[in-house]
């Protein structure tokens, strides 16, 4: 007998199977008692595909956003580099030297001396 169960079981099983698929071939599974038992599912699926296409849009924003960024940071960077050798340019040794004779100043000649003084241990 146990023999005759697992063979009937299967023979449902091939049954339901063949069954679904000709429901889907026939168009029997959009009658109102497959749709209305199935809706909440329906509802999921429909709210998965909408956060679907919008995660889509949200990372094609997020690219655009990485890309403007990165234009951003490259013109920075340009003027940086410009504003820097300007700089450069305007404080060469030569052009202040010209600018302090101007004003009657000279550049020293001697080296400039750094004068420490070591505190003692008796000031403390």
């Amino acid at each position: 007998m146990a023999k005759k169960t697992n063979t009937s079981q299967s023979g449902q099983k091939s049954r339901r199977k063949a069954n679904a698929l000709t429901q889907i071939l026939n168009g029997e599974f959009l009658t109102k008692s497959f749709v209305l038992n199935n809706l909440p599912f329906i509802f999921f699926t429909l709210l998965l595909l909408i956060l679907f296409v919008s995660k889509g849009y949200y990372v094609k924003q997020i690219n655009d956003d990485i890309k403007k960024t990165e234009l951003e940071v490259n013109q920075n960077a340009a003027e940086f580099l410009e504003v820097k050798s300007s700089f450069e340019f305007k404080t060469r040794r030569q052009d202040l030297i010209e600018k302090l004779k101007e004003r009657d100043l000279k550049e020293s000649l001697n080296a400039t001396k750094v004068i420490r003084i070591k505190p003692s241990h008796d000031d403390r």
